[in-house]
């Protein structure tokens, strides 16, 4: 089964061995998509927190839909934790447009194995 689907690459700009590129896609058979913008401080543990942003991965417009989303937190005493996980459900805004709530946990780091809470919700829809 095919299915079409539209969009564009980026090349890094990098010609090295960590050459690459990023896919945008901006239909999948033949229903725009879009994105949401995410950020956010992870909780206080182990004397100190992180920030961190990112945007989802691209979802269905106009269909109920989650989002997958990924992100590396900032640097604390040393070390970074990744986040990663599945948004809920579109809630709608007034006027148009919706956003998601995410939670999670961090993956466990630092020279202290520990791991962080995390919570927010994605701004609104943006097309990629």
């Amino acid at each position: 089964m095919e299915i079409p689907i539209s969009g564009f690459i980026i090349d890094s700009g990098d010609s090295g061995s960590s050459h690459a590129h990023k896919l945008y896609i901006t239909s999948w058979n033949g229903t725009p998509v879009h994105v949401h913008a995410f950020q956010g401080e992870t909780s206080y543990d182990d004397g100190h927190s992180h920030a961190y942003a990112g945007w989802t991965e691209a979802a269905s417009t106009g269909v109920p839909h989650v989002h997958e989303y990924a992100s590396v937190t900032s640097v604390a005493n040393g070390h970074v934790h990744a986040i990663r996980g599945v948004t809920g459900p579109a809630v709608p805004l007034l006027g148009g447009g919706h956003y998601h709530y995410f939670e999670g946990y961090t993956t466990v780091n630092g020279s202290h194995p520990h791991a962080h809470a995390y919570q927010g919700r994605t701004g609104d829809e943006a097309n990629p």
